[in-house]
């Protein structure tokens, strides 16, 4: 089944994403009593890179309803083949990447997201990482941003490293704090953007991406 199967741009709500969000927010409620600080800052409308931390398997379920929109985001392509979870992961604006390879296709599919006026997280880090630091990004969410004239919204999680940490099967009871920083505007250019002027603003999202984990981490 192709990807292109799964990407569905529809920004409404349907009955299953009230379901299912629901009873997200339900047990996080009940297990990490989330504080979440700034959400104003991700726009209502056009499209939006958001950009988490990344130190748990945990934290798209934290960003994923900050903002009152609906968000688009990548998940393993596997899950897709899980009964009944493979269309809860539609409903709630999923779409499959193959981890490990250049999956091109998943990248076109995060560009249609953004080039359609949506909404879309996409972790900077690519990876889980660990420690209080960011490290030297990839350029990819920055190069996507740049193609799409997408606003790129920086956000620190604290505590998803600690509910879940890698390994373990079962999260546990932490309080998770969310810090959502100033959007930070898309680069503008004529033609295809510069390596140059890529890498400028992958390190200026670096920067504020270290600014709001810090500032999640002291919460």
């Amino acid at each position: 089944m192709s990807q292109e199967h799964h990407l569905q741009l529809d920004p409404r709500k349907s009955p299953l994403y009230h379901v299912v969000a629901f009873i997200i927010r339900a047990l996080a409620r009940v297990l990490f009593r989330p504080q979440v600080r700034g959400r104003e800052n991700i726009p209502l409308s056009g499209p939006v890179l958001v950009a988490p931390i990344h130190r748990s398997n945990l934290d798209f379920a934290f960003t994923l309803f900050i903002s009152p929109r609906k968000v688009f985001f990548m998940a393993k392509d596997s899950l897709f083949r899980v009964p009944v979870l493979g269309s809860a992961l539609i409903a709630l604006g999923a779409f499959p990447v193959k981890r490990g390879t250049a999956d091109r296709e998943a990248l076109r599919s995060a560009e249609e997201v953004l080039t359609a006026g949506h909404a879309l997280i996409l972790f900077p880090e690519g990876t889980r990482k660990y420690g209080p630091h960011v490290e030297p990004l990839h350029d990819g969410a920055m190069f996507i941003a740049a193609r799409t004239g997408a606003t790129v919204v920086p956000v620190g999680i604290a505590g998803t490293d600690r509910a879940l940490p890698d390994g373990a099967k079962f999260p546990r009871p932490v309080t998770v704090h969310v810090v959502v920083g100033a959007p930070i505007a898309p680069l503008v250019h004529e033609g295809r953007p510069s390596r140059t002027r890529i890498a400028e603003k992958t390190e200026e999202l670096r920067l504020s991406l270290e600014d709001v984990y810090r500032q999640s981490l002291q919460a």
